[in-house]
């Protein structure tokens, strides 16, 4: 007989990619480990600042051998080829469930036939899939030795990568869009959990807002930043404030005009009150699901968004926001005019938009399909 599906007893393993910051990913690890009292952390390397442990609850933590490689704290993203090979070296025997979180390697442990393995996925790994050619263009690594040496690692990897897919049960995909990513790359299916979003932590107010736009997220190419920085160039009797940091931020303060403000990093405290006040959040980025358009929402503060990602889940047009169609000077600039042409957004359809992707709803939603899994799994 099968030990009953019990979150208090059961001897759950959760397999993180790899723990240095407190960001999305690392948010569902928490609401895993927050269901699960006997859960056990596996990753790649843990460099995670102390400020920023408390998510792990004091659980246990278990590393690779990359932990002690030269350099690993600042360079671990350069011993991804070596990633699959440490990942697999992890002994899970002893446990009853496992829990990935991936968005590159996690999902590639090595479990047993009486071990249901089921992966949240975030995405399969860009770089190596279809946004390949993109990610070699902005590392600088068009063709030459370099260029191929690269991707023939890659090629290795999306080979060894379709493997670890074969080892997972059952996938839960963050957005419909990444369902059909995981569709097209592994010929798997998905069941959607949208991820948590501490909709509580992020509040409107009865304060007036400013006639300003708002951008916020990591200074690094996908997120477009740039894109936004420069229609705003164009329109000067509209102002823009970008709050984030990253290797494009001196970028950014090249191309920004005197009606766009770069403020870098901000604690959250000020990215709340920001988002509370400005006319309207801005995002440009293609994104796998996007929570930081959905806290926006939650401080009643509609969207104005690149309409292709997980965006299109989260948003709707023309109550809580208004889409642009090409990630293009142009069309960033139509999208604001459109947006400033409407009757101004109801902040109490926004906040109940963002209601609907919070942390009580993940908790639910993946707790039940756990248990699912856990009493059909042919034993």
């Amino acid at each position: 007989m099968p030990t009953p599906f019990d979150p208090e007893h059961l001897r759950v393993a959760i397999i993180h990619e790899w723990l240095v910051t407190y960001a999305g990913s690392e948010k569902v690890t928490a609401e895993l480990l927050a269901l699960f009292p006997r859960a056990e952390v596996f990753t790649t390397v843990d460099f995670l600042p102390a400020d920023q442990r408390a998510f792990l609850r004091g659980r246990p933590v278990h590393t690779t051998f990359i932990q002690r490689l030269p350099f690993a704290k600042r360079k671990y993203r350069g011993y991804l080829p070596l990633m699959p090979l440490a990942i697999e070296q992890f002994d899970l025997s002893g446990f009853d469930l496992v829990l990935s979180s991936s968005h590159a390697v996690a999902k590639g442990v090595l479990t047993g036939p009486d071990q249901p393995h089921i992966c949240y996925c975030h995405t399969p790994a860009r770089y190596a899939w279809d946004l390949q050619a993109r990610y070699l263009a902005e590392a600088g690594l068009g063709w030459g030795l370099r260029g191929l040496l690269a991707r023939w690692l890659l090629h290795r990897f999306r080979q060894w990568d379709t493997r670890a897919a074969l080892g997972v049960d059952h996938f839960i995909a963050n957005s419909r869009y990444i369902g059909r990513r995981i569709a097209k790359s592994y010929r798997r299916e998905s069941t959607v959990i949208h991820p948590p979003v501490d909709v509580e932590r992020f509040t409107p107010d009865d304060q007036p807002r400013e006639d300003v736009f708002l951008a916020a997220s990591r200074v690094v190419p996908y997120k477009r930043l740039d894109l936004l920085v420069e229609a705003f160039k164009l329109m000067p009797d509209r102002r823009l404030q970008v709050i984030g940091d990253g290797p494009g931020l001196a970028k950014l303060h090249q191309l920004a005009g005197p009606n766009v403000e770069i403020l870098g990093w901000q604690p959250d405290a000020v990215l709340r009150e920001r988002m509370r006040r400005c006319r309207a959040f801005l995002f440009a980025a293609e994104e796998d699901f996007g929570i930081i358009p959905v806290e926006a929402l939650a401080c009643g503060t509609p969207v104005i968004a690149y309409g292709r990602g997980g965006s299109c889940e989260t948003l709707v047009e023309g109550v809580t926001g208004t889409f642009f169609p090409e990630q293009t000077v142009a069309s960033v600039r139509d999208a604001v005019e459109r947006f400033c042409a409407q009757p101004a957004a109801d902040p109490a359809a926004c906040r109940h938009q963002a209601e609907k992707f919070s942390i009580p709803r993940f908790r639910t939603e993946i707790l039940a399909h756990l248990r699912h899994v856990w009493e059909t799994y042919p034993r």
